[in-house]
């Protein structure tokens, strides 16, 4: 006998829930782009596509996961703040650092990699939860940029409103 047919117009209840894959190891307090580097460049330089990623942080700065949001191609990566801020929000994070890797070894950022922090600061802002950087990592060296070193984290973050103030 088949499935019995319920109302048509039911809808079916899910459950939302993250799946553990291998860990990285580290106990070390995440407080510089030096500490990302030392946790998570060497796993993303090995990377032959564009990775792009969320180090999910407690609010001490201790990693609680690593979520890789997206695999793209070559020389890029859709990057949607809904994926981004999945495992954030599920993992109960203060705060994130975004990171992606460019393997063709080059460290500056392009349009597109200033355009999606924007759009991340503006998403962080509204859910309460703290983008401390962005990183890109250059091809197999691990070699590292960050957008808040350069000092450029500040100058996409969007100006808090009026309310905020």
């Amino acid at each position: 006998m088949g499935r019995k047919m319920g109302n048509p117009n039911e809808i079916q209840v899910v459950n939302i829930r993250m799946v553990k894959e291998p860990s990285l190891y580290s106990t070390e307090k995440i407080t510089s782009p030096e500490d990302v580097k030392k946790v998570i460049a060497k796993e993303l330089a090995t990377y032959d596509r564009e990775v792009f990623a969320v180090l999910n942080l407690k609010t001490n700065g201790q990693p609680i996961n690593l979520n890789i949001c997206s695999v793209g191609t070559l020389d890029a990566s859709v990057v949607s703040p809904r994926e981004v801020f999945k495992s954030t929000i599920l993992s109960n994070s203060a705060a994130f650092v975004a990171i992606h890797n460019h393997p063709s070894g080059s460290l500056n950022p392009s349009q597109e990699d200033k355009d999606v922090t924007k759009r991340l600061l503006s998403c962080s802002e509204l859910l309460g939860v703290k983008m401390l950087d962005h990183i890109i990592v250059a091809g197999e060296t691990g070699d590292i940029y960050s957008f808040k070193s350069e000092g450029l984290l500040d100058q996409l973050r969007p100006p808090r409103a009026v309310w905020e103030r």
